[in-house]
């Protein structure tokens, strides 16, 4: 069997099982999965930037908390709006907040980068924080109504009812992660990875490597708003420190390095380890956060390539012994 029907076919498992997961799960695990998901395509956005583009943004949940403060503030002032356009209004928050501030950060790079998306993000929660007369401060936005998902003369689907939501959500998402995993398969993400090693070389072969950074910065800031659409309609609530704090903007950080850097599917696979990490210690000590954070600190120590490093040394060693045993046996 080839390697691309085993693939076709695990993909296809993986489709079936996620198709009849709602059916076996209570309401409370359904979102789970759903945060699950939300949090995987965040890490994945922000993998966009730190491990194909070599930036390091300490703010990314600024454009994953305008994408929700959007979605909040649409659906509570403008009565009637489609639910594809609360979402799509997420993206287009993200993908303007991302183009203001481009054509500075698509200058910098490295700690200036970093410090600068630390900055701009504080600045964006602590206006969220003082104008309460429009983000309601620390009480958040929240009991706003969710639209059902209409296909006008054709169906008319209840968003409170959990499964129906958890097949809409996961569908938005799984194309969000499609289109960002096609992104990084296409001639600019190969030129991505260019400027990530050597931008004064991909400069020299003519590519203008400020507008490049700015591009990506645009389309990751439009995933990571669209991300927060989502995650505003699941909790029905939004709330400065819980979409817009440094810990929003350091979690999937964390996540991305747990799986692995530069990898794809890292951040996925870091996003399940710690949503599991975080669902077996919160049964037995309270400070769930400071766990991460060991984890985290051990991974820089121990395994700077992340589950997906490990796994790929592993298997490396695994094919040496398997040659070595090979030319052994043909020498006797």
């Amino acid at each position: 069997m080839s390697t691309r029907i085993k693939r076709g076919l695990a993909w296809g498992g993986a489709l079936i099982f996620l198709i009849l997961l709602p059916q076996m799960l209570a309401i409370n695990h359904i979102n789970t999965v759903v945060q699950f998901a939300i949090d995987a395509a965040f890490a994945v956005s922000l993998n966009l930037l730190l491990g194909y583009g070599g930036l390091l943004s300490f703010g990314h949940a600024m454009f994953f908390g305008v994408g929700a403060y959007a979605t909040a503030l649409s659906l509570t002032h403008i009565p009637g709006l489609p639910l594809l356009m609360v979402v799509g209004l997420g993206g287009l928050a993200g993908a303007l907040l991302a183009l203001a501030f481009s054509p500075l950060l698509a200058r910098v790079s490295g700690t200036a980068f970093a410090m600068l998306t630390l900055a701009f993000g504080q600045l964006l929660y602590v206006f969220c924080l003082k104008y309460r007369e429009i983000t309601r401060g620390e009480d958040g936005i929240g009991g706003y109504p969710i639209p059902p998902f209409r296909i006008p003369g054709v169906l008319t689907v209840d968003m409170a009812v959990p499964q129906h939501f958890y097949y809409f959500a996961m569908t938005i998402l799984f194309l969000s992660i499609g289109a960002m995993w096609f992104f990084t398969k296409t001639p600019f993400g190969s030129v991505l990875v260019g400027i990530r090693d050597n931008p004064r070389r991909i400069d020299y072969l003519g590519f203008k490597v400020p507008h490049t950074k700015a591009a990506l910065l645009i389309f990751s800031g439009a995933v990571a708003g669209l991300v927060g659409s989502i995650y505003a309609l699941l909790h029905n609530l939004v709330s400065v420190d819980g979409v817009l704090s440094i810990f929003a903007s350091f979690n999937p950080i964390v996540m991305a390095y747990v799986g692995g850097l530069g990898s794809f599917f890292g951040p996925i696979l870091g996003s399940g380890l710690i949503h599991g990490l975080n669902e077996i210690t919160s049964r037995y000590v309270r400070y769930v956060d400071l766990i991460n954070g060991l984890v985290f600190i051990g991974m820089v120590l121990f395994a700077p390539g992340g589950v997906v490093g490990i796994y790929r040394a592993a298997r490396e060693k695994w094919l040496q012994r398997k040659l070595s045993r090979g030319k052994g046996e043909k020498i006797l």
